[in-house]
């Protein structure tokens, strides 16, 4: 056991450790998130509709992956549509007022920044490294350009933003609820794994990818007492799978085959523990943020 661990609360099962904690307070927050989800997402889709058109939305609302384009507004209504979370969660954490907002983001204080950004460097070499081998090998089906100078660049703003949106959503919210009843990190990890890849639009094999992805995800927030560095692992993976396919290297497709389900179990396995490994030996996961808010 690391120093970390025992310097910090558990992560998983920190919400029990507040005052105004009961176990039912968790069911109200979720509740109150799924109406503010509801009505922040049609407010969305409302002003998406008044500028693109209701094809652009309704097209990715009822269709797979493969209706998104890299170069139009329908990338940008999907990162939108999981980043919008943030603010909602946060509304919700005041009015039911169980906990701090910056609790979901780790038991170390809220919210680090810096171990985000040191957290982004490993993965992105280690899944740049395996991109080009998988280029160099002929394994990557490319697709055609679809680069647009506009949509790189808001790319390292949304994807980030919704990638961080969407672990305060499974390994915050979801994760640490779960763990608050249980009280077994560990089925919690596994119980938010299985939703998590549940809600993703893949065939089966893709369906166990994700679940993969959402158990390796899991046991790093776990074990690092936050979220900043599954959301660097996140957002590089999501980072490198948008720019391979604007640059019409890969292309969409929601049909995951048993090369890339091996691909995914390396490369987030590597990533996970050169993460864990480098940022508990450097001390990376040991600052705590001044203040819960």
């Amino acid at each position: 056991m690391s120093d970390n661990e025992n310097k910090f609360p558990d992560y998983v099962t920190f919400p029990r450790t507040f005052e105004k904690y009961k176990w039912y307070k968790p069911l109200i927050t979720i509740v109150l998130v799924a109406v503010l989800y509801f009505a922040f997402l049609n407010i969305l889709n409302f002003v998406f509709s008044a500028i693109y058109g209701a094809d652009t939305v309704n097209g990715i609302l009822n269709g797979g992956y493969e209706t998104l384009n890299t170069s139009d507004a329908s990338v940008y209504f999907s990162y939108l549509s999981i980043a919008i979370f943030i603010p909602i969660l946060y509304i919700a954490s005041k009015v039911v007022r169980d906990r701090p907002f910056s609790s979901y983001s780790s038991s170390r204080g809220g919210w680090n920044w810096k171990i985000y950004l040191k957290c982004l460097v490993i993965p992105f070499a280690i899944y740049l490294a395996f991109n080009v081998i998988s280029i160099f090998l002929g394994n990557e089906s490319g697709g055609s350009s679809q680069v647009s100078l506009m949509a790189m660049i808001l790319s390292l703003i949304l994807i980030p933003a919704q990638c961080i949106a969407e672990e305060h959503m499974f390994r915050g919210l979801l994760m640490q609820t779960l763990g608050s009843w249980f009280k077994i990190p560990v089925l919690a990890i596994i119980i938010q794994a299985v939703i998590f890849a549940v809600v993703h639009s893949y065939n089966n094999i893709g369906v166990i990818s994700v679940f993969v992805s959402g158990l390796v995800y899991g046991w790093l927030s776990w074990r690092t007492n936050g979220l900043e560095a599954v959301s660097a692992m996140h957002s590089i993976n999501n980072l490198m799978a948008f720019y391979v396919v604007a640059l019409g290297i890969s292309s969409i497709s929601s049909n995951v085959s048993y090369w890339n389900l091996a691909i995914i179990l390396i490369i987030d396995l590597i990533s996970a523990v050169a993460v864990y490994y480098i940022g508990d030996k450097k001390g990376w996961f040991d600052e705590k943020t001044p203040e819960l808010i």
